[in-house]
């Protein structure tokens, strides 16, 4: 994304739609897809909370989609299977 489109207001926090969530084995997942070049990139957000302290963790793939309802079904199933083989490493 170049510095002017940033700069001006025309960055992925612009074209940002209401994020979806789901809870997966006690972790809730937030779907953040963004347009890029005219596709929607995948994006999200796995949280949990540890021992009462909320932890996070950010993901972006590089998986791009022609509609944003494809890249927010995907943001799922990728979040699912990084919580799958990662677990609470996740947060380290």
């Amino acid at each position: 994304m170049s510095f002017w489109k940033n700069l001006f207001g025309g960055g992925p926090a612009a074209q940002a739609k209401s994020a979806k969530t789901e809870d997966y084995k006690g972790y809730t997942i937030e779907s953040a897809p963004f347009a890029e070049a005219g596709q929607f990139q995948l994006a999200g957000k796995i949280t949990k909370t540890i021992d009462g302290v909320l932890k996070e963790h950010t993901f972006m793939r590089a998986d791009r989609f022609a509609s944003f309802e494809d890249a927010e079904t995907f943001v799922f199933v990728k979040a699912r299977q990084i919580i799958d083989q990662n677990g609470d490493r996740l947060f380290r």
